[in-house]
């Protein structure tokens, strides 16, 4: 009898471990995935913003020459 419940602890304790590990490998996937989306619109914005300021930039250079 006491053999047969260490076989089963055994079992529990490695099922849980499995079915943990793999949990928990899906959620941290998901939030790097996220993550990883989330920098890429940013990084898009941002060089959005960088062109737009780069073209004001020249078009300020453009009119100081007119009036020149």
């Amino acid at each position: 009898m006491a053999l047969s419940s260490l076989t089963w602890g055994y079992a529990r304790i490695i099922a849980g471990t499995l079915v943990g590990g793999t949990i928990g490998f899906y959620v941290m996937h998901r939030i790097e995935v996220r993550y990883k989306m989330k920098m890429e619109e940013a990084l898009r914005q941002y060089e959005k913003e960088m062109k737009k300021r780069q073209e004001d930039h020249e078009n300020l250079g453009l009119i100081s020459e007119d009036s020149l």
